[in-house]
């Protein structure tokens, strides 16, 4: 997508194919592009010969620099790990503790890498930063900027991107929102770019050993602290690790036998209990969402039915919306919602704009649910 203007633009560059692109035709459409790597995690160990480059860390500071060199832009490593450990690990550790479930990537754009890269901007006199996210900037009817879903709907990455603040859109810019993921990787190949060394990472960046359970075992130990397992009315089903280790709709990794499948309905970390029960009592048909962030409130009051996305790889559902408070929304679905998690996002769209979201607190389940767990949950 083309933009008005030759200006100065500050890109945020992880090392991935798809910021390398994104520097690639910025700099093809004229644009004086300054890339920008935020260190936010572990050093890149450059000395090993046998590590690939995804497996150095999310920020792959070798190969951006190497993009950089190739393309004759400028480049700058910025250590944001101090801002990346309390506003992403220790709220990732915390949320688990508690019982939730966080979403490290979307703070992690909320509070280390856009704030990063707009202050690298403002410090340079930048005109725009600009990311290889799959996202769009519409503009209504008066000029103003919205968020919208990129073109790849695969690749959409507008989930991790509802907590932006509304004022930092019109000098945001998404080189790949209208591209196809296939057109991106011939672009990469056409720079001369391992690809086969570019292979995406689906997990937790900074989770680079084992899954998430075993990194808060090594970084908060106070995590393993053994409970029960009941079920709906209280009974003892046995022994539990600890809260921090289990999410709803979790079946494996229980260790309970018996006759029927049993799913993790509630975590309870104020009695450090866990809730099991059969798939269908993890039904909701409506969610409490706080912590907002809402592009445009007029937009949304015009909007009485929304589609919302619970997670960034299922469809959205469709619902209604009504605010409880000034901080809060309560949503109502048209159809039951399977295994939503506290801590997770609740992202509302209109088509494909994205009106804003907010942090899941209080799943309503169904109400023979309710009544059977009311001795437990009161």
């Amino acid at each position: 997508m083309p933009y008005p203007d030759s200006k100065r633009v500050v890109l945020g560059m992880s090392g991935g194919v798809d910021s390398s692109v994104a520097a690639k035709l910025l700099k093809q459409q004229g644009y004086e592009v300054i890339g920008v790597t935020l260190k936010v995690w572990e050093e890149e160990d450059e000395s090993s010969v046998t590590k690939r480059w995804q497996e150095r860390g999310c920020c792959k500071v070798g190969m951006a620099r190497h993009v950089a060199e190739l393309l004759g832009i400028s480049h700058h490593v910025i250590d944001t790990r101090e801002r990346f450990q309390k506003g992403v690990i220790d709220d990732f550790i915390g949320g688990y503790i508690q019982g939730t479930t966080p979403n490290p990537c979307v703070r992690c754009n909320e509070r280390v890498k856009f704030g990063g890269l707009f202050q690298v901007a403002d410090d340079l006199g930048a005109d725009y930063i600009a990311t290889g996210h799959y996202a769009n900037i519409g503009h209504d009817e008066g000029g103003t900027p919205f968020l919208v879903r990129g073109q790849d709907s695969k690749k959409d990455q507008s989930y991790f991107l509802y907590r932006i603040p509304p004022s930092w859109l019109s000098k945001m810019m998404f080189p790949l929102g209208e591209m196809e993921k296939p057109a991106v990787w011939k672009e990469a190949e056409s720079m001369g770019l391992p690809v086969d060394e570019l292979k995406e990472s689906q997990e937790i960046c900074f989770v680079t050993q084992g899954d998430y359970r075993q990194f808060l075992k090594q970084q908060a130990p106070q995590s393993s602290s053994p409970g029960m397992f009941v079920d709906g009315k209280g009974n003892e089903l046995g022994r539990h690790q600890g809260v921090a280790f289990y999410t709803p709709g979790q079946r494996k990794g229980l260790g309970i036998a018996g006759g029927s499948r049993l799913y993790v309905q509630r975590v309870l970390p104020e009695k450090n209990m866990v809730v099991l029960g059969p798939a269908e009592d993890l039904d909701s048909t409506e969610c409490l969402v706080s912590d907002l962030n809402i592009f445009s409130p007029e937009a949304l009051r015009n909007s009485p039915r929304i589609d919302v996305k619970f997670r960034y790889s299922t469809p959205p559902v469709r619902g209604t919306h009504q605010w409880s408070g000034s901080t809060s929304m309560t949503i109502r679905f048209d159809a039951p919602v399977r295994a939503l998690s506290p801590g997770q996002s609740a992202v509302f769209y209109l088509g494909d704009r994205v009106l804003g979201g907010g942090i899941i607190q209080v799943p309503t389940p169904m109400k023979s649910i309710q009544k059977r767990e009311k001795s437990i949950l009161s």
